[in-house]
Parts: structure tokens; sequence; C-alpha cells
């Protein structure tokens, strides 16, 4: 079965239309995300908070990491560069933070408001490899881009 994209926009939009403050929103994309398809084992938003640095915040799942500096690991790389990690094996990816020994595939996602400014990063884990397809990518990109274009 694959996830149901449309419906699971749908329902984000309906639920944070007029929502500009990042952690609430953060807090119901989380939740709607990590219950929408069993592949997804950890579900979160890692806030940029300070030059180079994220801190976790909403997410569904067992624990994080607290704090990830730009230059560690796939959410790191996903806030540094700008673009999207899509991660089949984490033991393969250099430098690799294992914040949970379960995680075995990864996709972040760079989160931008409507100015331009990097809110953060949206990171799904995966307890199984190669998890995550471009569809997802695309797919839960566009639905970060509605969420968060109004966000302060």
């Amino acid at each position: 079965m694959s996830l149901d994209y449309s419906t699971l926009a749908a329902t984000i939009a309906s639920l944070t239309e007029g929502e500009t403050d990042a952690v609430a929103l953060m807090a119901t994309v989380t939740c709607e995300v990590h219950h929408a398809d069993d592949r997804f084992d950890w579900t979160g938003f890692y806030r940029v908070v300070a030059p180079e640095l994220l801190k976790i915040g909403p997410y569904q799942g067992g624990h994080g990491c607290l704090v990830i500096p730009f230059s560690r690991g796939v959410c790191g790389a996903a806030a540094r560069t700008g673009e999207t990690q899509l991660v089949p094996d984490v033991d393969a990816f250099p430098g690799h933070i294992a914040c949970a020994s379960s995680t075995r595939s990864e996709l972040v996602l760079p989160v931008w408001n409507g100015n331009g400014d990097l809110l953060g990063v949206f990171d799904i884990d995966s307890n199984q490899p190669d998890a995550f397809t471009q569809e997802d990518a695309d797919q839960l990109t566009a639905i970060l881009g509605a969420a968060f274009k109004n966000a302060a």
C-alpha cells in the first residue's frame, strides 16, 4: 500500500490553516506524517536555534539526539546544503549519527518559510532499509512548503 499523499496534504492543510507559529506547525505535521505510514519509525523536526546549530523539536517515536551541528550527520547535511537527503542505508552515509540503533534508512528535508529562512529540517527514520523513494521526498517537500509558507 502506498501512502495517499493527496489526503495527507489536505488533512495537514486543513489542520494548519492560518497558523504561523513554527513549533505548532511542526507538532501537527509530525503527528500526521508519523501516523500515515508504517515505514516511519521516527518522525520529527530539528530546529535552527543558532548559526550552524540544530536542536530537537516536536517529534514522534523514541528519543532523538538533542543537538546536531550542521557539520554532522544526515540532518546536518540537509541543513548545511539546503538539499534533501535521501539515504537508503545509513551505515553507508559518512558521518551518520546513530541517534537510534534501529534506524536503517533516512529521509531529511530542509524546511523553509515563505521568506526563504531555514527553519530547520524534517527527519524521517525507518527501521527498514531503503524505505524511502524520490516520490516521498517530492510529496513531503510540497506539503512542508505549503504548511510553513507563513511561519514566523
